[in-house]
């Protein structure tokens, strides 16, 4: 791989916590409103910046990509963000309940992602990408960090650890009590050297911000007529886990109507594709299993072996489609159909029967989490995973670095 130091843009030690801010993906605009309520430095007022106009403002019109480049521009101009005052790559450890990664925060280059060097398990939708194509050449920025892993490398492992000797430079806890700790390293050409020998690595979370990045780059080289591939806009932001580190949440499902039939007529034909059991588990406990909310009562399905060839056929998210979803409920694609959402593990099975038990959705899937094995040789076969596949947490933290282009 090729990877850089980099001289960005971080927050003043006074104000890392309140520029630190949740991925811009993982909230909707009401909930950025709400998290960036009462915290005017909030980088979601750059990500996010149609929480600042009225409620019925289009969030991809040409007034919230400028409201973005404003408060941005304001950020710098009032010292919140600073440049740092010479090229550092970072160590990045989260601690989460008793999880605990560390990843490092680099410029990676825009070829290696074209190129399928960083490899990639999911499609992006085109509004989305779109939108932080736009973004990102607005402001010149890349705001937040894409989310790679590797398969583990010990040389790597310990110049890490003797990193972490000392003392952070940022300790933060946010709002759901995980812990966000970041040492700045100046004197990094072993680690860099270290990064070079790795031949693979892979995007866990950050499809969108990821091709936006190659387009923004892609767009501005072929506009250069003097070129030279030294440019910032050759590279990106990335933060790289080591692969043994990571967890993988189950990333579920909620729909909202049966197709017509009763509970007891869904429970039926969901008898005749797979056992079923009216346990009251919430959570499956192993690849096969899928827990089933439905009629106020928790049931367990468990699926026949899997002897597809292919890594994508036996996710149990493919399983469930090829079974239910489709045959029984009548969901064709789960990219465009309004009426399948998705929920992420993090949110606990006490979200799915919130949804359920409102009356505004009838039915939930509890999943197994797919793993990281699971998710490379997907990558590996250059295949795509089944849409919201998968759900990493602990989430980066948008704005602790900044990575900015010419």
């Amino acid at each position: 791989m090729r990877c850089k130091a980099f001289q960005g843009l971080v927050p003043h030690p006074d104000h890392v916590d309140g520029v630190a801010t949740v991925p811009y993906d993982v909230v909707n605009t009401e909930e950025a409103r709400a998290l960036a309520d009462g915290r005017p430095h909030d980088l979601l007022h750059v990500d996010r910046a149609e929480i600042d106009l009225p409620a019925d403002t289009d969030p991809y019109s040409e007034v919230v990509y400028e409201s973005a480049r404003q408060r941005f521009q304001a950020l710098q101009e009032e010292g919140v963000l600073q440049r740092e005052s010479a090229p550092c790559v970072y160590i990045y450890e989260q601690i989460m309940g008793g999880h605990r990664q560390t990843g490092i925060a680099l410029a990676c280059h825009i070829d290696d992602y074209g190129d399928n060097i960083i490899r990639k398990h999911e499609k992006t939708r085109p509004v989305k990408e779109d939108d932080r194509t736009r973004l990102v050449d607005t402001l010149s920025a890349h705001t937040g960090p894409i989310f790679l892993t590797y398969k583990d490398r010990s040389g790597i492992d310990a110049l890490v650890a003797r990193v972490q000797e000392g003392a952070p430079d940022y300790d933060i806890t946010d709002e759901r009590d995980v812990r966000h700790r970041v040492w700045r390293v100046t004197d990094c050409d072993a680690l860099l050297g270290e990064f070079a020998e790795i031949p693979l690595s892979y995007v866990a979370d950050g499809h969108h911000r990821s091709a936006s990045a190659w387009r923004v780059g892609s767009e501005r080289r072929s506009k250069n007529a003097g070129h030279t591939g030294d440019e910032s806009y050759n590279w990106f932001l990335g933060v790289l886990f080591p692969a043994s580190q990571l967890k993988i949440l189950g990333y579920n499902r909620v729909v909202k109507d049966l197709s017509g039939l009763s509970s007891e007529g869904f429970l039926d034909a969901l008898g005749k594709v797979a056992k079923v059991e009216a346990t009251g588990q919430k959570d499956p406990e192993k690849a096969g299993e899928t827990c089933v909310y439905v009629g106020g009562q928790w049931y367990t399905v468990s699926w026949p072996p899997n002897e597809a060839e292919s890594p994508i056929e036996k996710l149990d998210v493919s399983v469930l489609q090829q079974k239910v979803l489709d045959p029984i409920l009548g969901i064709k694609d789960v990219r465009t159909d309004s009426r399948i959402d998705f929920v992420g593990g993090i949110r606990g099975s006490g979200e799915l029967e919130k949804r359920v038990d409102s009356g505004e959705w009838a039915v939930a899937f509890s999943m197994y989490p797919v793993t990281v094995d699971q998710l490379m040789e997907i990558a590996d076969a250059d295949e795509i995973m089944p849409p919201k596949s998968t759900w990493f947490e602990p989430k980066l933290r948008s704005g602790l670095f900044i990575y900015t282009i010419d």
